[in-house]
């Protein structure tokens, strides 16, 4: 049986960005900062994690930049307004992680672990069995699984016939706000 409340702040936290933390657009890109929306409760639960956990850590793949239909400025602007608007909120991420790359092989776009050994790199503090990793694709649970996270969320909002049925899967919920709840 996992138990969420043995989490401490000796624990990291691994968000994917699109489908968890933000409306995700189907089978588009978020461009702008003007297409960039929350969803109900993020900003709460960030804070609920900021106070569990030691490092929090967006990871994600934006593949839209190599296909030039994200400016590499306008993820930057995305990513500032991000950080600001959950610090607002009293919350803090510590890092976020992207990869551009089209190439799947490329050690760093998920499901590779290559965003998760920077992060530990640059963070030796960060322990991978004792860390958590939430997101709403099997590349997400993927990418837990190759760096040996304890813990794999998934969050159906895109793809909700996926469930704990999954052997990559080890909890759903609906969203990041009842993640929080039950820390």
């Amino acid at each position: 049986m996992i138990n969420l409340k043995k989490i401490d702040k000796s624990w990291t936290l691994f968000l994917d960005r699109d489908g968890v933390i933000n409306n995700e657009k189907h089978m588009d890109y978020i461009n702008t900062w003007d297409e960039f929306k929350f969803f109900p409760g993020v900003k709460e639960a960030i804070k609920k994690f900021t106070e569990k956990f030691g490092n929090i850590f967006i990871i994600t793949n934006q593949r839209g930049v190599a296909k030039g239909l994200t400016k590499l400025e306008d993820l930057e602007i995305i990513h500032k307004n991000l950080l600001e608007e959950v610090a607002i909120a009293g919350g803090k991420v510590t890092k976020i992680y992207f990869c551009c790359d089209m190439d799947n092989s490329n050690q760093n776009r998920k499901p590779n672990p290559g965003m998760g050994l920077q992060a530990k790199k640059e963070f030796p503090e960060v322990d991978f069995s004792k860390s958590v990793m939430i997101g709403n694709t099997i590349s997400d649970m993927e990418f837990g699984r190759n760096l040996g996270i304890a813990i794999n969320i998934f969050i159906p909002s895109t793809h909700p016939y996926i469930g704990v049925q999954n052997p990559m899967v080890d909890l759903v919920f609906p969203d990041l706000l009842s993640v929080s709840k039950a820390l």
